[in-house]
């Protein structure tokens, strides 16, 4: 039975119990595919008996995205199929994976098709394809947003689990909003965009779209990595934010929702749900944030758009939709000075915003002001599809990452979002505020408005996380002495499949938890507990033997210190692992 809501958590769980294969996974999905309405949604599709075999030959249940199915946006090179970036004429064999699709399959995700796009992914939504228009999930006379609309529809609609697009101006994040999913725009450079079809190379990023920020960091953590194949590639770190931020939010004379009464209200209460958790909210001044936005589209910038394409362009200008074709040829008019200066105007307005950002720790803006309609568009093409990245355009120009959320639901049943925007590398911390605020404000996820299952918290400032198993469990007879040295849990999840669980013989009585390579079950249940570097190793310089620390692999792939069991202690210790974890051992021995 497939789960309601396509989650990479519930759908490892479902495999570790048997309850569906992959195989069975991926007939189901092509069969969703099959008679889902909206045929614009894809350009191409795996075979499905190469999907299958794909399927088959896995193999390490033990792989972070074992069995996940997913699409990737038609801009991106996938070994042996075309990439259109939705333009028949300009299409191509690909003879390699981009690396992000090499990495995806390392990691066990099953790739099952190419999804449509605005042309050469240039806009916000979603109407400019030889292949169609695709629609949002919600209402078929509504655009689905763009560029990377078919990615986004693919996970709402629950055709895959998750889907990989681009993101230059907001095209990770405007499809998102039209489809109440999670959308992340790592920081630039962080997954590699070798094999990806550019738009404005120094500015593209490989996006995610999933269910839940917990599945969209679980992608980002197997796709991520330095690749000296991409000029702009950098090596993944760390930027932590507070655990309660202060966010950045528009002052009231810079909401700006063209009209749309009861977007302005769903920000508003965005707003104050996050105050009401506790984050201080924090009004800044939008302006210089608004001037970047506005040059990447209306002035020299769009240069790099025809640097992507000037060969092709020369010769088959005839093959771009209109609209492309007025914003690609548009660049002709620009001068190398031109280009350079407004790269000076971007630089001076960076002093002014970055210092404008100092005010708070990340920014909570709408993902878009508004949502059109297919005919709204086609009729002012340039203009309302500009109306879709006033809240956008910036981010990239700032090197800045970004996480789109569902923020509710208008009286007509479209839906809204908002952003967390943060500094370089803080994907990790906006992801966090994500989980969150998505779980405060209800609105689930994709068609079916369900709640996901799975939260994320990122660690705060300075601390180290420690996953446990037992005997320090919340409520368990230890875990006292996490919370006397000031630990603060961060989540409750389960271990990769290939773990074990053994009752010792210990006073008081604890588990030992050992990784065991080759088995395969549902995971053991842990807590993800935070605590300062200093408070960790007074933790662990307390530990009794036959306790441990060492590496323990969670359901998402990450990787935290916890607590491992000596050998000698296993030998005769009774198997506990079919209670799936300490706490429902002990209440079976009580």
């Amino acid at each position: 039975m497939i789960p309601d809501l396509l989650e990479i958590p519930a759908l490892r769980a479902a495999y570790a119990a048997a309850t569906i294969t992959p195989q069975a996974l991926i007939e189901a999905l092509y069969a969703r595919i099959e008679t889902y309405p909206d045929r614009a949604v894809f350009i191409s599709l795996v075979p499905k008996e190469d999907a299958l075999a794909a399927a088959s030959t896995l193999g390490d249940t033990s792989l972070p995205l074992y069995g996940i199915p997913y699409v990737v946006k038609d801009n991106i090179d996938v070994a042996g199929m075309p990439t259109t970036a939705a333009c028949p004429d300009f299409a191509y064999t690909a003879e390699r994976d981009a690396t992000v699709v090499a990495k995806l399959r390392e990691a066990g995700a099953i790739l099952i098709g190419k999804t449509n796009l605005d042309q050469f992914a240039t806009g916000l939504n979603g109407t400019r394809s030889p292949y169609g228009a695709p629609r949002s999930v919600f209402n078929a006379d509504y655009i689905s947003g763009g560029s990377s609309s078919g990615s986004a529809v693919a996970v709402a609609a629950g055709l895959c689990a998750f889907s990989l697009g681009t993101d230059t101006a907001g095209s990770g994040r405007v499809p998102a909003a039209c489809n109440n999913i999670v959308g992340l725009k790592p920081s630039i450079g962080r997954i590699s965009a070798a094999g990806v079809v550019p738009a404005c190379k120094s500015l593209d990023c490989v996006a995610v779209f999933a269910n839940s920020a917990a599945d969209a960091m679980a992608v980002l953590r197997a796709a991520e990595s330095y690749d000296k194949a991409d000029a702009y590639s950098r090596k993944p770190r760390e930027v932590t934010l507070p655990v309660a931020p202060r966010l950045g939010v528009l002052a009231e004379k810079d909401r700006d929702f063209a009209g749309d009464t009861q977007a302005a209200a769903l920000y508003a209460a965005a707003a104050a749900k996050a105050a009401e958790m506790g984050w201080q909210v924090t009004e800044i001044d939008y302006a210089p944030l608004r001037d970047i936005a506005a040059l990447l589209y209306g002035g020299a910038y769009v240069a790099e758009r025809l640097a992507a394409v000037k060969d092709f362009f020369a010769t088959h200008s005839d093959a771009f939709d209109p609209a492309v074709r007025q914003i690609i040829g548009g660049a002709q008019k620009f001068s190398a000075a031109d280009a350079f200066a407004d790269i000076y105007r971007v630089q001076a307005l960076r002093h002014t915003a970055l210092a404008e950002l100092t005010k708070c720790d990340a920014l909570l803006l709408p993902t878009a002001p508004t949502i059109f309609t297919v005919a709204e568009i086609l009729e002012q093409p340039i203009k309302h599809n500009s109306t879709l990245g006033l809240y956008t355009n910036f981010v990239n120009l700032l090197d800045l990452a970004a996480v789109a959320l569902p923020a509710g639901f208008r009286e007509n049943g479209l839906p809204f979002g908002v952003t967390f925007i943060g500094p370089a590398f803080s994907d990790a911390s906006l992801a966090g505020y994500t989980s969150s605020l998505h779980a405060a404000l209800g609105a689930g996820a994709g068609v079916s408005r369900k709640q996901p299952q799975t939260s994320y918290t990122a660690p705060g400032p300075e601390e180290v996380t420690v996953a446990v198993a037992g005997a320090h469990l919340s409520g368990m007879v230890l875990n006292h002495e996490l919370v006397n040295l000031g630990a603060r849990l961060v989540s409750a999840t389960t271990t990769a499949p290939d773990y074990k669980l053994y009752a010792l013989a210990t006073t008081p009585p604890k588990p030992g938890l050992a990784h065991t390579p080759g088995f395969s079950g549902s995971g053991i249940a842990v807590e993800v507990w935070a605590l300062t570097p200093e408070n960790f190793g007074r933790f662990v310089a307390a530990l009794p033997a036959p306790m441990g620390i060492g590496r323990v692999t969670l359901a998402d792939g990450s990787v935290h210190p916890g607590f491992l069991c000596e050998a000698y202690a296993l030998e005769g210790a009774t198997d506990i692992t079919g209670f799936g974890g300490w706490r429902a051992y002990r209440a079976s021995v009580s």
